[in-house]
Parts: structure tokens; sequence; C-alpha cells
């Protein structure tokens, strides 16, 4: 059985974390070492943010009522 996925009220602190990384690896005053972790951390927050991100997805699928084998509706924004 998967390990249960954290609540999506995390996202906002695993995204604000992601950013961090982000911009600490654009500076470049990292060691080959530090980059690696720095790296590694930011795939695991990805990760983190992109389960949140599905689960979120799923619960409004679930509250719209769309059924998984419709197909996917083109979403325009009026300009």
């Amino acid at each position: 059985m998967p390990a249960p996925r954290k609540k999506t009220a995390n996202f906002e602190k695993s995204l604000e974390a992601l950013e961090a990384v982000v911009e600490q690896m654009e500076e470049g005053d990292l060691s080959l070492d530090a980059a690696l972790k720095a790296f590694e951390k930011g795939v695991k927050l990805t990760q983190e943010c992109q389960h949140a991100l599905d689960d979120a997805e799923q619960k409004v699928s679930i509250l719209m009522g769309n059924d998984p084998q419709d197909a996917p509706v083109e979403f325009v924004v009026d300009s």
C-alpha cells in the first residue's frame, strides 16, 4: 500500500521552499555537492507539489461531476 500523500494545505509551504531552492541554485554559488543536494530537495518538493495539485484536480473533478471517461474540454478565456 502506498504511503498517504501529504495534505494539500502544505502545497503553499512546499512551493515556497521550492522557490527558495531555485533561487539558491540560480545564484550559482553552491559547490557541486551542495548543488546536487539542493537539486534532490527540489525534485522532492516538485513531487510533493504535483501530488497536491493532482489531489486538488481530482476533488474538483468529483465536485463538478465530471466523468473520467469524458473527453477533455478546451478551456477558453474571454479577453
